[in-house]
């Protein structure tokens, strides 16, 4: 049911290759659906996003201010969750909040012996609309996990649009919309909905970056959208590697091996362990344990097709390994699980220890469980705070800087064929450099009795 891979074997290398081959297809008809949609909503706006809510998602409305939904209803939504459900939402609130505070980048900057003052100013994104699932995919906690990094960096409006198939709403994903706070909610999905997101429409505002995750035609859409608005990611299956000294209950590693294997057939689930006696009780774990899930078909069908239990020689083999694999979510089921992570340098998420179920991290530990997958985590991150904010360089030069740095730059400018930047440099640094900031610094001539006050050429006035 799952492959056994071995280090050792002649045919480890190609086996591995194969294991982790996986190119998100591109599907002709997904890609033209979706440039038809996006090229629509923008030329028709309104009725264009009516028109397709009411073809796929069966909701028929007569006004598109209907989409939006009022900041009662979700307040009430919170209300009337059981209390279970309502504590634990709050609580998971709370502890991502906790988290993502620290995250928090300010504005710097120093002052050199000249005078010069150079820095970063920090601000946040102004407006952020934010994709939730709806229909059978319904997700609380990834609106917790996007929306409160979001207002923690000071997003001034969280627009959040939620399919609601036959007019159907999810009360925990209102709810958590409510507790996270969400500032407008809109009841649209699919590609129309990130359409009018990217460009607005009359009743669904434009923002600035689009975060969120979706079905291949979201994907694709945001694809599309990308430059006119930012972007988190595109991501791929969800991914767990798990590494084993053997000390952990092969039961607790096979179970964290299905958790990432129920999300779909295309998810991975792999383990590493020097210990082949250990490899084999999870095996038996996985072949006793699998029946019991609602969910065993998709697992089963994870695991033979993307799953597989790997004997390594050691575990300073697999640190090499892991890195090469650069996990979405790693676990380090081992004993003294630190001196193993310091080790690794491309992960989405690390869970170290026995007691760090990857599943503790997806909804209440805290850290961003939007991670890197498909081994971007090379050279990406876990959404964040710094997701949302952005950074403007200050640049304020001293005369005295101007005249160091003015031949410097003209230089520079000249051996790139660019003689406007140097003269922009040279006149700031030449013997002239006085006269010209005096005549800048001086106050504007009074205009005469009755005459109207000079107009700068060119503000759209004649």
């Amino acid at each position: 049911m799952i492959a056994r891979l071995d280090t050792r074997d002649a045919g480890f290398e190609p086996r591995l290759a194969a294991l982790l081959a996986y190119e998100p297809g591109q599907d002709r008809d997904i890609e033209a659906a979706v440039a038809g949609i996006i090229a629509d909503v923008r030329a028709r706006g309104d009725a264009a996003v009516l028109e397709y809510t009411r073809r796929f998602d069966r909701l028929a409305l007569d006004d598109a201010a209907q989409l939006e939904l009022p900041r009662a209803e979700l307040q009430a939504a919170a209300d009337a969750l059981p209390v279970a459900q309502r504590r634990a939402l709050e609580t998971a609130a709370a502890r991502i909040r906790a988290y993502h505070q620290h995250q928090l980048a300010g504005s710097w900057s120093y002052t050199e012996p000249d005078g010069t003052r150079l820095g970063q100013q920090v601000s946040a994104i102004d407006r952020v609309g934010l994709y939730v699932p709806g229909g059978k995919a319904a997700y609380p906690s990834s609106v917790l996990m996007n929306a409160i990094p979001a207002k923690v960096a000071g997003v001034r409006e969280l627009v959040m649009v939620v399919p609601t198939p036959d007019g159907v709403r999810n009360a925990m994903v209102l709810a958590a919309a409510c507790i996270a706070g969400v500032d407008r909610v809109f009841t649209i999905g699919g590609a129309q909905a990130v359409a009018a997101l990217a460009w607005g429409t009359a009743t669904v505002p434009a923002v600035d970056k689009i975060v969120g995750p979706g079905n291949a035609y979201v994907a694709e859409a945001k694809r599309r959208v990308f430059g006119q608005v930012g972007i988190d990611m595109i991501a791929g299956p969800s991914e767990i590697l798990v590494l084993c000294d053997g000390s952990v209950d092969p039961d607790w590693i096979a179970m964290d091996l299905f958790s990432q294997a129920e999300h779909d057939e295309m998810a991975q689930a792999i383990l590493l362990c020097p210990d082949e006696a250990f490899i084999e009780r999870v095996a038996q774990a996985i072949e006793r344990l699998l029946p019991t899930l609602p969910r065993a078909a998709v697992v089963r069908q994870s695991l033979a097709d993307r799953g597989a239990l790997i004997r390594v020689r050691s575990l300073e083999e697999a640190c090499a390994l892991i890195d090469r694999i650069a996990p979405e979510h790693l676990e380090i089921a081992t004993r003294e699980p630190e001196q193993w992570a310091a080790r690794i340098r491309h992960a989405g998420a690390m869970f170290l220890g026995a007691w760090s179920s990857e599943s503790l991290g997806d909804y209440c530990a805290g850290p961003n469980h939007v991670l890197p997958t498909m081994r971007t985590a090379r050279f990406s991150s876990p959404l964040g705070v710094y997701d949302f904010q952005k950074r403007s360089s200050v640049i304020h030069i001293s005369a005295a800087g101007a005249a160091a740095l003015g031949p410097v730059a003209s230089v520079l400018a000249r051996g790139e064929g660019l003689q406007a930047h140097a003269l922009s440099a040279e006149y700031r640094a030449g013997p002239n450099a006085a006269a010209g900031s005096a005549a800048a610094n001086s106050p504007a001539p009074a205009p005469a009795a009755g005459a109207e006050p000079a107009r700068p050429a060119g503000d759209g006035r004649g």
